[in-house]
């Protein structure tokens, strides 16, 4: 398994979900679907189901930051991931 998690400043949820929706395709996972939830007042969740596993966005935008959890059981979709990562940090 491998594993891959961050604490971003990104909060907006829909920045969030087009810039990682674009990283999972261009890594080359595929994304089965993807299940959002809006708190109130605030905050976002967000579950990417991957055919290789899973990715996990949850904000904490009165801490103004994100975690994001990559978990994969496929190697080279999860090292493009990271290397697209490297490139393009959000």
């Amino acid at each position: 398994m491998y594993n891959h998690s961050e604490w971003i400043k990104e909060t907006n949820p829909q920045i969030l979900k087009e810039n990682y929706t674009l990283i999972l395709e261009k890594s080359g996972f595929n994304i089965i679907d993807n299940i959002e939830h809006y708190f109130n007042p605030f905050g976002y969740t967000s579950l990417f189901l991957l055919s290789e596993s899973h990715l996990a966005i949850h904000t904490f935008p009165e801490e103004q930051k994100t975690y994001v959890e990559l978990s994969s059981c496929v190697e080279k979709p999860f090292i493009k991931y990271k290397e697209l990562l490297n490139k393009k940090h959000i």
